[in-house]
């Protein structure tokens, strides 16, 4: 799934991830370096709302809940701001929450737990594939300096 990573201009798609468990979100950050990402990370809401303001990401993939500003709470704020970001939200309440993506405003809801991985996989795959075509050339929005992948802040 590599070749997923690179849009056509043959750069890889900058994640954002955001979860307040450190183990979980570095766990996700390996595996979607290890697909050729561009992978940030943000410890809560807050801290992923302030990384967007600052580099341009493809897609965020965000915990539902975290203190501060849950996942639902984040997207509502990003949206307006960011229409074009994809959005994955993960969380183990969806089932007993009703969480899908009418209800979080997310693009696709992941369920945590032994399926999660492979879900994520295509799902990443999939949205990315589906933003390429829409993403604005750098120059519009001014090109993003590498920005170093860090577990507490971005």
């Amino acid at each position: 799934m590599r070749h997923s990573s690179l849009a056509k201009s043959g750069v890889a798609a900058r994640v954002l991830l955001v979860d307040d468990n450190r183990d979980g979100l570095m766990a996700r950050k390996s595996l979607l370096d290890e697909q050729g990402f561009i992978t940030a990370t943000a410890i809560n809401g807050e801290e992923a709302f302030e990384a967007l303001s600052k580099v341009t990401f493809d897609l965020m993939v965000t915990d539902f809940k975290m203190p501060k500003m849950n996942g639902v709470e984040l997207i509502r704020r990003v949206r307006p701001l960011h229409p074009a970001l994809r959005i994955i939200m993960l969380s183990g309440f969806v089932d007993e929450l009703g969480l899908d993506e009418k209800s979080t405003g997310a693009d696709i809801v992941i369920a945590k737990g032994p399926h999660e991985i492979a879900h994520l996989q295509r799902s990443v795959a999939r949205l990315l594939a589906r933003s390429v075509a829409r993403r604005p050339p750098a120059s519009q929005k001014g090109a993003p300096s590498q920005s170093k992948t860090r577990s507490k802040s971005v």
